[in-house]
C-alpha cells in the first residue's frame, strides 16, 4: 500500500496523521495529500512495469467511475462510539468492464485505491479492502497482498502458514490481530468466503517471496482458506513436503 508514502508527505507539509482500528481518518485536507501520494507512487509502478516489458495503465476508481463507494463509519466497538472515518470509503460495487477490457488487451492496470459516490464525492478506499473486493468481482482463484512483515501471528506470536476462515476471524475478534494488519486479514476474511480460493499474505521485501509462497511446501507468509474444502492448500504443501522426504 501507499500509507508510508501518504504519511510521509503528510509530514512533511505539517498535517497530523490519524488511524483509527487501523484505518486512516481522512479530513478534506488529508484527502487531498492523500490523492497527491497516491497519484506519484501510481505512475512510479506503472513506470517500473512497462521498463520490464509490460504494458501497464495507471488508473483510479473515478476514471469511468468504475469503484462505487459510499462513506465508511466504524461500527461502535468495546463501549467506544461509531467513528467517522471522514472522506473514507467502503466499496459498493466495482464494474470490472474497464478491468477485463483492459487485461483482454494486455494491459496491467495498476489501480489507486481511490473510488467515488453516487453523488461525485472522492473517497479515499483502504487498499487490501479494495483488493479483496477486486479479487471477488473478478472471480480471481488467489489474491496476493505484499506488505512489509512476515505474515500474521497467532496467539503465541508465531508466524500463522495457514488459516482457516473462521481461525482468521477469531484472531480478528480477540484482538490478536491489531493495527494496520485488521484491514488485510478482514479483507482476506471476505474474499475467501466469497469464492476467492486463498489469500497470501507476504513480505514483499523478501527475494523471491511469491514464487516461495505458492511453490514451496511452508511457504513464507500466512494463507487464508476457506473453512469448506477441498482443502487444495494444505493437500499441495503436504505433497511437496512428501516429495521433499522421498528425494532426501
Amino acid at each position: 500500500g501507499g500509507g508510508w508514502r501518504v504519511d510521509e508527505l503528510m509530514r512533511q507539509m505539517g498535517i497530523e496523521s490519524r488511524r483509527h482500528r487501523g484505518m486512516r481518518v481522512t479530513d478534506e485536507r488529508a484527502l487531498t495529500v492523500v490523492e497527491m501520494a497516491l497519484a506519484e507512487l501510481n505512475q512510479e509502478l506503472a513506470g517500473l512495469i512497462n521498463k520490464h516489458g509490460a504494458k501497464a495503465v495507471g488508473l483510479d476508481g473515478q476514471d469511468g467511475r468504475f469503484i462505487h463507494a459510499h462513506r465508511m463509519t466504524l461500527p461502535a466497538d468495546d463501549g467506544e462510539e461509531a467513528v467517522d472515518l471522514g472522506y473514507v470509503g467502503d466499496v459498493e460495487s466495482v464494474d470490472v468492464d474497464l478491468i477485463q477490457l483492459l487485461l483482454g488487451r494486455g494491459f496491467v492496470p495498476v489501480i489507486m485505491p481511490i473510488g467515488v459516490g453516487a453523488d461525485g464525492t472522492t473517497y479515499h478506499i483502504n487498499s487490501d479492502l479494495l483488493a479483496g473486493r477486486l479479487a471477488r468481482a473478478l472471480e480471481a482463484e488467489k489474491l496476493i497482498l505484499m506488505t512489509n512483515v512476515p505474515g500474521v501471528l497467532d496467539r503465541a506470536g508465531r508466524l500463522a502458514y495457514v488459516l482457516t476462515a473462521s481461525e482468521a476471524e477469531s484472531l480478528l475478534k480477540d484482538g490478536t490481530v491489531a493495527a494496520g494488519m485488521r484491514p488485510r486479514v478482514t479483507a482476506a476474511l471476505q474474499a475467501v468466503r466469497e469464492g476467492v480460493r486463498s489469500v497470501h499474505i507476504i513480505d514483499g521485501s523478501v527475494s523471491s517471496a511469491l514464487l516461495l509462497e505458492v511453490l514451496t511446501a511452508q511457504g513464507v507468509g500466512t494463507a487464508v482458506r476457506s473453512d469448506v474444502g477441498p482443502h487444495f492448500l494444505e493437500d499441495s504443501r503436504g505433497y511437496l513436503l512428501s516429495e521433499q522426504a522421498a528425494s532426501g
